[in-house]
């Protein structure tokens, strides 16, 4: 695992646990990023994915809302739709190439969610990268992605699971590290 993908992995896990605790200790938050991360350059990387989507998301929704044909913010799976919120906000607030964000939104929604979070993921970020550019793909962008967020395979939240770490379980023999759960400097 690269290490700024570590660094999007811790993100999402606190970007989950806002979502479902909104009224939760930020400090204790940032403890959970220091203490996974451990280097500087990825704690302030895991801190600026975190404050950029808390001061954003407002606008990401609306603009989430927007690109999901059928499906409401509120109605997606909570790993989706923070999967989702961090592209997003890679998309439309960071430097990061836009093939390189969708590419790693899609392998945390393909971790974290279920069979079918990779494509659902992967068909939004590609409508909201093709709208924000007035509808031209870019030649870079184009071989990324291929799937149409308007004809979604997901399933509705309610059978989907909702947290990262269950999806993790279900999808693979392996299990995700728990926020408690030092992850090895040297991936």
């Amino acid at each position: 695992m690269s290490r700024r993908t570590r660094a999007r992995t811790v993100a999402l896990q606190v970007l989950f646990q806002d979502d479902l605790n909104p009224q939760h200790n930020p400090a204790a938050t940032d403890d959970l990023i220091v203490r996974r991360l451990r280097e500087p350059e990825l704690i302030a990387f895991g801190r600026e994915l975190v404050a950029g989507v808390r001061r954003n998301r407002r606008e990401i929704d609306d603009l989430l809302a927007g690109c999901a044909a059928h499906w409401s913010v509120h109605r997606m799976s909570a790993t989706d739709r923070n999967v989702l919120r961090l592209g997003a906000y890679e998309l439309l607030y960071t430097s990061t190439p836009p093939r390189a964000v969708i590419d790693e939104a899609v392998e945390l929604a393909k971790r974290f969610g279920t069979a079918q979070s990779g494509a659902f993921v992967n068909g939004i970020l590609d409508r909201l990268m093709r709208e924000r550019r007035g509808g031209r793909p870019a030649a870079e962008d184009s071989a990324s992605v291929n799937c149409d967020a308007g004809t979604s395979t997901a399933a509705p939240a309610s059978a989907r699971s909702n947290t990262p770490a269950d999806a993790d379980i279900a999808a693979s023999s392996e299990t995700a590290p728990s926020p408690d759960t030092d992850i090895d400097a040297n991936s």
